[in-house]
């Protein structure tokens, strides 16, 4: 899915400038024709946001996932869902109702403590995210006979390249099509001919285990799907587009519909992988990652697979650093730009060196790159609760949002999808302590 960073956010423009629309536009009262045309113009950041979630770390958890534990994850992946759709909601209406985006609002709203505290979460977080795409750059060349210690390395310095030149939206219109080859995944999912009665019931009723790994693997499709970067994402996309308060109900259907598109074709990836794949155990490599999409491809499933790996995982190779560096200069409040010099933004493009530096090494350490995909994802799970209580908070303030803050019921149901996360995410974290002292 195409994650193009936004440009330096245009701080003090008026709610709504630069987004095509005029406020009669966005209204309820414009003719019908108009409507689509509306929502077009505004269309976008939370569909992209959302689906930032289907690259190289998620396709491996979900299919991990089905591969576990065929289609006992489905109902944990409806309330994953929930929560992304509210989660994604609240940092766009921050976004579109403040005009800036989330890092300021946590150093403007918060002490600089927390604040440090938020960006240490982001930082650590993305860096993970970084690893786990070079792991899938990696990983998808291993499909294709080259080894990893030759793909990463050359695949950093050709990224670096790229971002650094200005060159890289060319480049990431190719990953974007690469991309593509994911969308077969629904079809696979049907053609496999799984259990229809167990597909439904496992959506509608809980079949959780009591299980270390399922928690594993729990926490692992948590930070994958509700992605601390998704939701920086979120609001910078929409206050880059000028979409403010009169546009913001026709922003609240992209951001809705992309939370239900990204995570329905999640959940057929899941369908897929276990009717082909389901009871195997965990993935060891992307070759059996790839046996999900053999339905669809026959004895071209490998390459199918490793062409959408590549292009996921090259396309957000650049992005998700940019973006750590956009989020943290931001917070920082210093220059912030691609079209800088060292010299003129040593900070912002010292982070994004330095973090495909960090990601190439770590995925050339690993030996199981499968396995390192799912584990950064399970990183985020943990982080991710820290950076949704900062957006609970701010959503929930009337001196910042007005009228527009959370109502009664929506913040009941923020408050439950965010506690349910923090407390997956804790029960991990004290299973993986008390397995250090040889207690669980």
């Amino acid at each position: 899915m195409s994650l193009e960073v936004p440009a330096r956010p245009p701080e003090g423009d008026e709610p709504g400038k630069g987004s095509g629309l005029t406020p009669a536009e966005g209204s309820s009262k414009s003719p019908r024709w108009r409507r689509p045309l509306a929502y077009l113009a505004v269309a976008g950041p939370g569909l992209i946001a959302a689906n930032a979630g289907n690259d190289a770390g998620g396709i491996a958890v979900y299919a991990s996932a089905g591969s576990q534990y065929v289609y006992r994850t489905l109902f944990f992946m409806v309330l994953v869902t929930v929560g992304l759709v509210v989660v994604q909601e609240m940092s766009a209406r921050l976004g579109a109702f403040t005009g800036k985006g989330l890092a300021s609002l946590i150093r403007e709203e918060f002490s600089v403590r927390l604040a440090a505290l938020a960006v240490a979460c982001l930082l650590l977080s993305n860096v993970g995210l970084v690893v786990s795409e070079f792991a899938g750059i990696g990983a998808a060349f291993e499909l294709f006979g080259v080894s990893r210690y030759i793909s990463i390395p050359l695949a950093a310095a050709v990224i670096w390249a790229l971002v650094l030149f200005g060159s890289y939206r060319y480049a990431e219109r190719v990953f974007l099509v690469m991309t593509l080859a994911f969308l077969a995944y629904p079809v696979a999912a049907i053609l496999a001919h799984p259990h229809w009665k167990a597909v439904a019931v496992n959506t509608v009723l809980p079949h959780f285990l009591a299980s270390k790994d399922f928690i594993f693997v729990g926490v692992a499709l948590i930070g994958t799907t509700i992605s601390p970067y998704m939701q920086l994402y979120a609001a910078a996309g929409v206050v880059d587009r000028g979409i403010g308060p009169e546009e913001y109900r026709l922003q609240r259907v992209d951001v809705v519909g992309g939370a239900l598109f990204a995570n329905i074709i999640s959940i057929f990836i899941i369908i897929a992988a276990g009717a082909t794949i389901g009871g195997m155990g965990p993935l060891s490599s992307a070759k059996e990652a790839a046996e999900a999409l053999r339905p669809v491809a026959g004895a071209g499933a490998e390459i199918l697979f490793g062409l959408g790996l590549l292009g996921a995982s090259a396309l957000a190779g650049a992005v998700v650093p940019l973006s750590t560096s956009y989020a943290v200069s931001e917070a920082i409040g210093v220059e912030r730009s691609v079209s800088r010099r060292f010299s003129e933004a040593p900070l912002f493009l010292g982070l994004f060196t330095a973090q495909v530096v960090i990601g190439a090494a770590v995925a050339l350490l690993s030996n199981n790159l499968i396995r390192l995909l799912v584990g950064t994802q399970v990183l985020q799970g943990v982080l991710t609760p820290v950076v949704l209580v900062f957006i609970l908070v701010l959503a929930n303030r009337r001196s910042l949002l007005g009228d527009a803050v959370n109502g009664p019921i929506f913040r009941r149901v923020a408050f439950v999808s965010v506690l349910a996360v923090a407390t997956l995410s804790s029960v991990y974290l004290v299973q993986t302590v008390l397995g250090l002292f040889g207690l669980a």
